[in-house]
């Protein structure tokens, strides 16, 4: 879920609440805040748990929320997902340690940490090596979940590896892997163009879910242009320009995000228009 901003840049907390009743609404089972859709670089500790706290009081009761808490630094990450756990997180989206570089047995060590301090709320591992420079190999995170009782699920960003990894749910991490995916056998996916047509990648995992992927896959051709245009600027830009379009939430971001370019506003645009006719 992105981030809603006030114009001078604070955490609009009542634009996230609304944002988060209409993404369920719109045929999500649920949200992760605080992910790098969410500008999470940006977002102090604090505001992270702000920010989870007030999704949790509007759609906690009837939706999965879920809070990113990884970081390559892992004291950080084991204070923020102590802190996510207490303030009642259903789950916690932890990335690989990025820029650094670990080894594997740096990985087995950073994500023992984290287990132990998540107690009992379950982690998502986040496997996304174009953003993380390393990529986590499924046999290694089969073996961190065999080894980590909290750990029970893969964001799987990596498009090349998105078959099943043995004690974890798979979750498509990229837009354009959803459908292969569901058909692999994995449990659904945290997506971006959700914010503009949940409905529709609602009736895509239905589908799927029946067995009937060829289905799937025509849905999935239509909704190509929509990840086209949100794959032509980073995520949060791209979606905060469109949810502004349609009303949802004002376009403000924090720095190093800026605006969209005006060809993708215009892609953006008729994709909202064609939704409307």
């Amino acid at each position: 879920m992105v981030t809603p901003f006030r114009e001078g840049g604070a955490l609009d907390l009542d634009a996230a609440r609304r944002l988060a009743a209409h993404l369920t609404e719109s045929g999500s089972h649920g949200v992760v805040v605080a992910g790098t859709t969410g500008e999470s670089p940006t977002l102090s500790d604090d505001e992270k748990i702000e920010l989870l706290d007030a999704v949790l009081g509007e759609i906690g009761a009837d939706a999965t929320v879920i809070c990113g808490t990884g970081s390559n630094d892992t004291r950080h990450a084991c204070g923020l997902t102590r802190r996510a756990a207490e303030a009642g997180a259903h789950g916690v989206l932890v990335v690989s340690p990025y820029y650094n570089k670990p080894s594997d047995d740096g990985l087995r060590a950073h994500f023992a940490a984290v287990a132990g301090a998540a107690g009992e709320c379950p982690i998502v591992l986040y496997n996304i090596p174009s953003r993380s420079v390393i990529n986590m190999s499924p046999d290694l995170m089969a073996e961190l979940a065999r080894d980590n009782e909290p750990i029970v699920a893969v964001k799987q960003a990596n498009n090349d590896e998105i078959g099943p990894i043995e004690g974890l749910e798979v979750l498509a991490g990229n837009d354009d892997i959803f459908a292969a995916c569901l058909r692999e056998g994995g449990t659904g996916g945290i997506l971006v163009a959700s914010h503009l047509a949940g409905l529709r990648m609602r009736e895509l995992y239905d589908t799927a879910k029946t067995g009937d992927h060829d289905a799937a896959a025509e849905i999935e051709t239509e909704l190509q242009p929509l990840y086209g245009a949100l794959s032509a600027a980073p995520p949060a830009s791209a979606v905060k320009a469109a949810l502004a379009m349609e009303g949802l939430i004002g376009e403000t971001q924090r720095l190093p995000m800026v605006p969209v370019s005006a060809s993708v506003r215009e892609d953006l645009r008729n994709f909202i228009q064609n939704k409307e006719a």
